[in-house]
This record gives structure tokens, C-alpha cells and sequence, in this order.
């Protein structure tokens, strides 16, 4: 085991790690003690049907959560449900290639298997029904990769989501961003202290994670993010101080094997593949009331790939939030990113289904 600070409660809050056992991968590898990280909101109601899951991101954790989404202010107001973020397989919190001890020892660093979206779902879905006997959730509702876990949840357990909200991200990976983030990767493998996934500490492969940090700059951020100056409202008074004092810090921090891990999920999200490559028929099981919500200036998921996909899905509603920041905008910097995520969610969650 690794031991890095920044995966703790003193940057992330308070969490709990639950076991839901031996996990079967859909690349057939196993993780043997699947110990996922998770915090609540609210409490659950005798008839368990107030509840609602947040999945995680690409180097994010339960935190932006806690900080910009989640509150009484909120449309994820925990005085009414029950809300449970989970964090993904491989993000630091839950089980991860530098946290793999004990009976996941056979599996740390460059022996962790293949981990798909898909099996992120079946963990969380074992987790909620087993720790605490949900079987039913009135929203499921996440961001970017989170957005790719919530149409997974949709398409594979219909019948137990009832309403979705895709934010910035989409069902199928595409070509664009397959590429894009095979550079991600290659930021850190190009790092010869990566040494094929087996280095001692994060830090030996510090130049990786900055040149991954400037990459996030050319498409996190928008072109108009850029033009317009806009990290000057930030306190910043150049961009080269925005980016060895914002960007650089947040992904330097991090485990490279980690974000492998999470680049591999996302470049492969896919839920055709529970119908044989057809989109449309995948697409065509969700039975939740749908809102998809893509930034107008985000360039890793551009409107037109999530529109195309909202098509698709029966009864679904295009809900575009207006951002110049782009994809990065999940961050709720703008004030006015999350009164618009808050409109959403506020009329989907009170839209009878």
C-alpha cells in the first residue's frame, strides 16, 4: 500500500468504507474484497423510496458534492431524501491500485484488473440493496463519468431508477474522446517514474501529472474560459499562475495508477454493449424520466453528442446549462451553474413517474 495524504477525510470529509465483498469483473478479472467509500445525507425513510444516488467522477470523490451540490439550498435538499454518494472503483476512497491490501493484495498497483463502468453499477447497486435495503431510487444523478455510471444504472436496472440526470457526459464514449484521453494516459506512462505502473510513490511520477494537468487546461476549460480571462475572477492574476496554482496542485496530488484506472472506464463506456452494439435499442430500455444535461461550452461532450443520445430515450428532455467555463464548470465555480442545475433537478424530482 501507497499512503497518500490527499485520499483522506482532512481533503475529502468524512466517509465510510463498506465491503460488499468478492466482485466479479465484466473483463474477468476479481477484486476480492470490494470496500467501497461512501457518505449520506439525510436519513432514509421507513419505506426506503426516498433515496437518491450520486455516482463519482474522473479524479473527483464525494467532496464537490458536499460542497456545491448537496444542501437545504438545494435541489439535493437532505431535509426531503436520503442521499448517498458512492465513489467509484478506483478513485482513491474505494478500493484502488495503491490502497490494495490484505485479500486485494495479489491485485495492487499493476495487477488491478480492468474495471468497466458497468461493474461500478453492480457494485453500487449490490451496496445500496445489501447495507441498506434500498431496492428503488428516486434519482440517480452524476456528472462527466458519473453521467456515464447514471445511464448505465438506467439501462441495466430499469426498473429500479426512476428518474435520471446525465450531467456533461454521455452513454457512449466517443471516438474524440477516446483519443483525447488516451493522451491523459500517456502524460503519466510517458513518465519514466511511472516504471509500468510500479513506482513507490506518486511523487516519482510528478512530471506525468503535470503535463496531465496542462492537458486538462487545453479541454477542461473552454476557449472562451481562456479569452475571456475568466481565471482572473478566480484571483489569479496570469494564466501560468492559474495553472501551477490551481490545476497543477489538484492532479500532482493524485495516484497515477488511479487515474489509469478511471481513464480505462471512461474511454470504454458503453452501454450498447448490453444490446449487441445497438445504441438505440440500449437506450430504448430506460423507462426513468430523463433529463440530460450538457454544458454549451464543453468540449469534451459537446451538446450535439448528448442530444443525439437524448433522442434516443423515451419521454427524455434536453436541459442545456449555459457555462462559460465548459466541461470544468462541474466545479460550480459560477454561481449561476448550479441555480441551473438546481432548476432541473428541482422540476425532475417533482415531475410525478
Amino acid at each position: 500500500m501507497i499512503e497518500n495524504a490527499y485520499y483522506s477525510p482532512e481533503f475529502h470529509g468524512e466517509y465510510e468504507l463498506v465491503s460488499i465483498g468478492r466482485l466479479e469483473l465484466e473483463e474477468g478479472g476479481i477484486i476480492p474484497d470490494c470496500q467501497l467509500a461512501i457518505t449520506t445525507w439525510g436519513t432514509l425513510n421507513a419505506a426506503k423510496d426516498n433515496a437518491i444516488l450520486i455516482p463519482t467522477w474522473y479524479s473527483g470523490t464525494h467532496q464537490i458534492w458536499r460542497d456545491v451540490y448537496v444542501g437545504p439550498q438545494h435541489a439535493l435538499n437532505p431535509a426531503q431524501y436520503f442521499i448517498v454518494a458512492i465513489n467509484q472503483i478506483g478513485n482513491g476512497l474505494s478500493i484502488s491500485p495503491h490502497t490494495a491490501t490484505g485479500p486485494n493484495a495479489a491485485i495492487a498497483m499493476a495487477n488491478f484488473p480492468r474495471v468497466r463502468i458497468g461493474d461500478d453499477v453492480v457494485a453500487q447497486e449490490r451496496l445500496l440493496r445489501q447495507h441498506f435495503g434500498i431496492e428503488r431510487l428516486q434519482l440517480v444523478v452524476g456528472g462527466s463519468m458519473g453521467a456515464q455510471q447514471t445511464y448505465e444504472w438506467a439501462v441495466r436496472f430499469p426498473d429500479k431508477v426512476l428518474r435520471a440526470a446525465p450531467i456533461a457526459g454521455t452513454a457512449q464514449n466517443t471516438p474524440h474522446d477516446y483519443l483525447f484521453t488516451e493522451t491523459l494516459n500517456e502524460a503519466i506512462w510517458s513518465d519514466p517514474g511511472w516504471n509500468g505502473g510500479n513506482y513507490r510513490s506518486h511523487t516519482e511520477v510528478i512530471t506525468g501529472l503535470q503535463r496531465q494537468a496542462r492537458l486538462w487546461a487545453v479541454m477542461g476549460f473552454s476557449t472562451e474560459f481562456w479569452k475571456q480571462e475568466i481565471w482572473r475572477g478566480m484571483d489569479f492574476d496570469s494564466k501560468e499562475a492559474f495553472l501551477t496554482g490551481f490545476l497543477e496542485p489538484y492532479f500532482t496530488a493524485m495516484d497515477p495508477n488511479a487515474l489509469l484506472c478511471m481513464a480505462w472506464k471512461w474511454q470504454h463506456g458503453d452501454v450498447s454493449r448490453h444490446t449487441n452494439g445497438d445504441l438505440a435499442a440500449a437506450l430504448g430500455r430506460i423507462t426513468a424520466r430523463t433529463f440530460v444535461m450538457p454544458i454549451n461550452e464543453d468540449m469534451f461532450f459537446p451538446v450535439r453528442d448528448c442530444q443525439a443520445e437524448q433522442a434516443l430515450i423515451p419521454g427524455s428532455e434536453l436541459r442545456v446549462i449555459d457555462d462559460l467555463l465548459g466541461h470544468l464548470g462541474l466545479f460550480g465555480v459560477a454561481p449561476t451553474f448550479i441555480q441551473q442545475v438546481d432548476h432541473h433537478l428541482s422540476e425532475l424530482l417533482n415531475t410525478p413517474v
